[in-house]
């Protein structure tokens, strides 16, 4: 029998949120104003918005915000507060201000992550950076060398453009890498800047995405250096990943001339549900789910929670943590996960816990993780 592999840890969960609020039927009411949107168009977007469950979002595009963000004289680039409008800029001006916002995310969330842990800066030997809302090189993983004095000899992995599941394979590559070297320290860093792909329109993708997604980042540190002796340990044991039969036309993310692009069926959470129960034994291994203690499934909308619920037989309370970060934060694509892993780990334990983590993206394909939580002596 070949000997059970060593043991590798989640250390800390950190995250990271721009300053700028939106709140959602304060901006249902903005997008709902914007000339060339047909009756119907209004009527589908008021519906969607009303129906989200989300309370507020998060953007790093200040000109969204209450008090606007824009210096006088200076042009809007997203918004214009003075005429109501959302702009159109093209790609490369949406990409410009993720090169210029997106790098203090990163930070943020990596520094949240290390001061939440008994490791520092300098312990760090990889680093694994995740995002598909935008692209520049030398990109977010050199920066955070830079940025944390990493030595320069810190090894680097960035992972692009693979949607809201992108957390789990960065954790299936930090824990490949941990296995290998039981020393490593990998920080693990998810940034994503939807709200720069903000688009206005009448078909239901348009209307679903401007009412669901956000900006934000979260990181995780992960080594096969266990923590002191009777303090709490966090296991990832294993992932998980399996693509839907049905779901490759129904999600999408593509680049246009103004933005990025996203195709988000109506259908999305439907297929979800109808191929969760097949999947569960490539996902959750010889568990089912009645042995799951905690859940940390992205919440990647209302709708998909349901779903997922109604599938996989699981209770208000296991859906709870997902719910309220949908509630605060909408979908903020790859870190979402992470925001509920957080919440989860701020929660008591009485004993040992099972956790399981689920992520979905373009595919239609689903991301799986196991962890087990142990308290404190």
């Amino acid at each position: 029998m070949a000997p059970s592999p060593a043991p590798v840890f989640v250390r800390a969960v950190g995250t990271a949120v721009p300053v700028t609020v939106l709140r959602q039927p304060e901006f249902r009411d903005v997008l709902a104003a914007q000339p060339g949107l047909s009756r119907l168009g209004v009527r589908r977007l008021r519906a969607a918005f009303d129906a989200s469950d989300i309370d507020t979002r998060h953007t790093v595009m200040g000109e969204l915000g209450r008090d606007h963000g824009v210096d006088a004289g200076s042009d809007p680039v997203h918004y214009d507060p003075r005429s109501s409008l959302v702009l159109a800029p093209s790609t490369g001006t949406r990409n410009a201000a993720y090169v210029r916002e997106a790098p203090p995310l990163f930070l943020a969330a990596a520094k949240d992550a290390l001061g939440a842990s008994d490791l520092v800066a300098d312990d760090v030997t990889h680093v694994v950076t995740v995002s598909c809302t935008g692209f520049f090189a030398p990109g977010p993983d050199y920066l955070l060398v830079r940025q944390l004095g990493l030595p320069v000899t810190t090894q680097r992995f960035h992972l692009g453009f693979m949607g809201c599941y992108g957390a789990f394979p960065a954790l299936r590559l930090a824990q490949a890498v941990c296995r290998a070297d039981p020393e490593a320290v990998v920080l693990v860093v998810c940034a994503e800047l939807c709200s720069l792909h903000l688009h206005v329109g009448d078909d239901l993708d348009t209307i679903l995405s401007s009412s669901l997604f956000a900006d934000g980042a979260a990181a995780a540190v992960v080594t096969g250096r266990a923590p002191a002796a009777g303090s709490e340990t966090v296991t990832l044991d294993a992932l998980g990943t399996t693509l839907s039969d049905d779901g490759e036309a129904h999600m999408a993310w593509t680049i246009g001339d103004l933005g990025f692009d996203m195709v988000l069926s109506r259908y999305v959470p439907r297929i979800l549900g109808s191929s969760l129960p097949a999947a569960l034994p490539s996902l959750l291994g010889l568990l089912s789910p009645t042995e799951v203690d905690r859940w940390a499934v992205h919440p990647g909308g209302r709708s998909v929670l349901d779903q997922v619920q109604a599938a996989l037989g699981l209770s208000d309370d296991d859906l709870a943590p997902s719910r309220d970060v949908l509630r605060r934060y909408g979908n903020m694509s790859s870190p979402t996960v992470l925001f509920v892993l957080a919440e989860l780990l701020r929660a008591p334990a009485a004993g040992p816990e099972q956790l399981a983590g689920l992520a979905f993206g373009p595919g239609l394909t689903v991301e799986s993780a196991l962890l087990t939580r142990t308290p404190a002596a």
